[in-house]
């Protein structure tokens, strides 16, 4: 496979599973930020990105306890969890990861400042 130097983002396959905290516009704005920040992942390909209100709201307790969340003050209704897996291509991608590795159920994790607010990407990883 070859892969360009920006984060491939253009073929992943997305999916949002039901949300009683958010609204799909609210979802697909948080994911439009990730597959932003993704672009910055040289040598890697977004193959899929979701969001499963369960898992989000106990990453989000953790991230709030333990994460940058237990000082930065925001509130639990600003924070979102998203879900990924991704192709590293045979460099590592920057040198960071695993070469020709698959990295599965990476998190990334959203914050806005209000509810009328745009997303933006605050910490990711595992």
């Amino acid at each position: 496979m070859i892969y360009s130097q920006i984060g491939k983002t253009n073929n992943a396959q997305v999916s949002i599973g039901e949300s009683t905290k958010f609204t799909e516009k609210e979802i697909n704005e948080a994911i439009g930020s990730v597959k932003k920040k993704f672009m910055s992942f040289q040598g890697c390909k977004l193959t899929e990105l979701w969001y499963s209100e369960s898992k989000s709201d106990r990453l989000i307790k953790d991230y709030l306890q333990y994460g940058k969340g237990s000082s930065n003050g925001i509130k639990e209704e600003n924070v979102m969890v998203l879900l990924s897996n991704f192709e590293v291509n045979s460099s590592g991608g920057d040198g960071s990861f695993e070469p020709d590795s698959t990295q599965s159920d990476w998190q990334w994790i959203l914050i806005r400042d209000s509810k009328s607010d745009h997303w933006r990407v605050d910490d990711w990883g595992y």
